[in-house]
């Protein structure tokens, strides 16, 4: 095994394990959005709030939601196109095209193709946490009004 198969086999399978790391990450920031906004609507829906505490906590709920859909679409796979990104095409390929394919070595160019994809991931995943960081701080404003409007 030459050095540059070696490293070839160790980028792709770094690359790889980002975006397995990516997409845990987005996975478990999503359950607690959703988390968030069960929370949120339970409490809500029970408590008397004062419109100023109501219009904060939506906007503070818009960015949830935004922060939700920037999550799902890191998740979502991209199937479509000539090529679908870290998507093996096995299956829709003869036996024939797998054995030419396979004998060719794709390495590099699924590393680039890979790590666009990656870093996709990751700046959703960054704005998604952003986005959740700054409704938190509305959502704490809005208890703040409405246990200030409670007293």
């Amino acid at each position: 095994m030459s050095i540059l198969d070696k490293a070839l086999t160790a980028a792709h399978a770094e690359v790889k394990a980002e975006i397995a790391r990516t997409d845990t990450k987005t996975g478990l920031l999503l359950a607690f959005v959703g988390a968030l906004l069960a929370g949120i609507w339970s409490v809500a829906s029970d408590v008397r709030l004062p419109v100023a505490a109501y219009v904060v906590g939506g906007l503070g709920v818009l960015l949830l939601l935004a922060a939700a859909a920037l999550l799902l679409r890191a998740v979502r796979p991209n199937l479509g196109g000539r090529r679908p990104h870290g998507f093996p095409l096995w299956a829709t390929q003869t036996a024939q095209e797998i054995t030419t394919g396979l004998s060719e070595d794709t390495r590099a160019q699924d590393i680039a193709s890979l790590s666009r994809l990656a870093v996709t991931k990751y700046v959703a995943l960054r704005r998604a946490v952003d986005l959740t960081r700054v409704a938190g701080a509305l959502l704490v404003i809005a208890a703040v009004i409405g246990i200030g409007g409670a007293l």
